[in-house]
């Protein structure tokens, strides 16, 4: 249930199924990615302790 909420909500995991979708993947193995995604997310955060940035990878291309 958090995947399919995060799916509807989140932008960051919300642009990655669209591109799984626009893949052809099947709508389950996107769920399934979803949810492999957000965890991947919650774990970073707790090991680094710093909260959730949705522009972190924007900002870290940005830099010279």
């Amino acid at each position: 249930m958090p995947a399919m909420s995060a799916r509807r909500f989140n932008p960051v995991i919300k642009a990655f199924c669209d591109r799984l979708l626009e893949r052809g993947k099947a709508k389950r193995a996107i769920i399934c990615a979803a949810m492999h995604k957000l965890l991947c997310l919650a774990y970073g955060v707790l090991r680094s302790g710093k909260p959730f940035d949705a522009d972190y990878a924007k900002k870290i291309l940005a830099t010279p």
